[in-house]
């Protein structure tokens, strides 16, 4: 009996010791609640980590994947570096026991696409690094929760666009990297110059955005172009409804202009983007608005012209008016003292 209880005590402490220790290949220390499993040559997310660590140390490796509730046994973890791997993709749900996280580093991948509500139930996240992959698109949500990032950094991608809205849900945003992406300066990006004035204005810090294209705005900056270059996307055609032999006089199909997020013009479809047709040459443009500056500048100056003119004429006649009512009578009859002389030398 004692031989039974002592073989049931020491399997539960060897399971206790195997459930709670590092994995061969990494370094974990207790004392920083650190698994340092950088440069080992892993190619997923290793098993059997211990479950109270904050600081996941995973750069280096040749991790292709992220599975769903690839975290599950690590919830505490606060740092995770899974920079310079070869992760494509991101399950859904990767990161949604890691509630208390507060820095992700995803730089150095090969990732393309990050889905809406990939960084879903992060509330304490607050830097998020996607530098130095291939996305070319990014979603309209981060997902739930992740209210709280104040560093975003996509530079270095393949990036033509990003959707205002997304921006828009990450109101504590105080640093953002745009650097180094294609960015297509038509009428799909206007939302995202709006957003990153007010952004600037508020204090925010940005490496800026710098045109790829179209040709003539290649190398200018995003928010020194005129707003007036942003033409109206095209608009894509409404779905024409099944044929009908009975059909109202006088009845067209139309296309109705689709809107992007918060009523903006132009986001009809993610396809190309050219301006409305046969737009004015931008020297007319410029030449017509000179004309009529000059214009308003020439009849003010008129207006105040006349009006000067209106106040001597009547300042005039009331002088005029005032020597004749006042000074007159004086100088026809004279005063008592002038007419004295007169009247003794006449006696």
């Amino acid at each position: 009996m004692a031989e039974g209880n002592w073989l049931l005590i020491w399997s539960v402490t060897l399971l206790a010791h195997t459930a709670h220790s590092c994995p061969e290949k990494c370094l974990c220390h207790k004392a920083s609640k650190t698994a340092d499993c950088k440069n080992r040559g892993f190619t997923e997310i290793p098993a059997r980590l211990p479950p109270e660590i904050q600081i996941l140390q995973l750069q280096n490796n040749r991790i292709w994947r992220i599975n769903q509730n690839a975290f599950t046994a690590t919830p505490l973890l606060k740092i995770l570096d899974l920079s310079n791997n070869s992760i494509s993709s991101v399950a859904l749900g990767a990161f949604q026991k890691l509630r208390y996280l507060q820095v992700l580093n995803l730089t150095r991948n090969l990732i393309h696409y990050i889905e809406n509500k990939t960084f879903s139930f992060l509330p304490h996240l607050k830097e998020l690094d996607l530098s130095s992959n291939s996305i070319i698109r990014l979603p309209e949500t981060f997902g739930n929760s992740t209210g709280n990032i104040t560093l975003l950094s996509v530079k270095h991608n393949k990036l033509q666009k990003m959707e205002r809205i997304l921006l828009e849900s990450l109101p504590n945003l105080k640093v953002v990297l745009f650097k180094d992406n294609p960015w297509q300066c038509n009428c799909n990006i206007f939302g995202m110059k709006l957003w990153l004035e007010s952004f600037l204005y508020r204090g925010g810090i940005s490496d800026g955005i710098i045109c790829s294209a179209p040709g003539v705005r290649k190398g200018k900056d995003l928010l020194k172009v005129p707003y007036e270059l942003f033409g109206a996307c095209a608009l894509r055609a409404a779905p024409m409804p099944p044929a009908s032999s009975h059909q109202w006089p006088g009845s067209e199909q139309r296309a109705w202009p689709k809107h992007g997020p918060h009523g903006e013009p132009g986001d009809g479809g993610r396809g190309g983007c050219e301006p409305k047709a046969r737009p004015r040459p931008v020297s007319l443009r410029h030449a017509i608005a000179t004309v009529v500056i000059t214009g308003v500048v020439c009849g003010v100056v008129c207006l105040m012209m006349l009006a000067a003119a209106v106040y001597g004429c009547a300042y005039a006649a009331i002088t005029a008016r005032y020597h004749k009512e006042h000074l007159g009578p004086v100088r026809q009859h004279g005063t008592p003292e002038e007419k004295e002389p007169f009247e003794s030398s006449m006696a």
